[in-house]
Parts: structure tokens; sequence; C-alpha cells
């Protein structure tokens, strides 16, 4: 647990700010008028859930989430990958 009631206001405000921002980056995947732009948007979402997940972690106290963070942004990472590839060439292997 953090002990300083600084940090923790601090934390509170990161928090709010990225669960805010969650609210455009949602629009820009439904209303996107292309499909990179949604791919942009839901890459957004995912590093914003990771930045999300991280401070829980902080909040809590526990390593288990940022394990979490971490095997999430793997996932991310590859699907961005081969999503994009698909895009591009039209396939994905």
């Amino acid at each position: 647990m953090i002990e300083s009631a600084w940090a923790q206001a601090a934390i509170q405000l990161i928090l709010l700010a990225l669960v805010s921002l969650l609210v455009p980056a949602s629009y820009r995947v439904i209303v996107g008028p292309t499909l990179p732009d949604r791919l942009g948007a839901v890459d957004l979402i995912t590093t914003l859930l990771i930045g999300i997940i991280v401070m829980l972690a902080l909040v809590e106290s526990t390593q288990t989430f940022v394990d979490m963070a971490i095997a999430l942004a793997a996932f991310a990472f590859i699907g961005t990958i081969s999503i994009a590839r698909y895009i591009s060439e039209g396939r994905v292997f």
C-alpha cells in the first residue's frame, strides 16, 4: 500500500486520466473511417489498459497485476503486427 497521501492522489489522478482517455479511443474504434484508424485506436486502448493495470498494481501493491500487464502487452504486440500485415498484404502468414 502506498502510504504517502500525495502519491495516492497522483495515482488517482493518473487513473482518472487513463480511464477518461478510453472514451475518445473507443469512439475512434467505432467511427474510424478506415481500418488502420481503427487498428491504431485498438492499440491505444490496449496501451491504456496496460497503464491502468500497472497503476492498480501500485495501489494494491501486488506483482500479479504487473505480470498480467506484461502478458497483455505481448499479446497486443503480436495482434497489432498480424492485423497490420493483413491490412497491408492481405495475408497473415
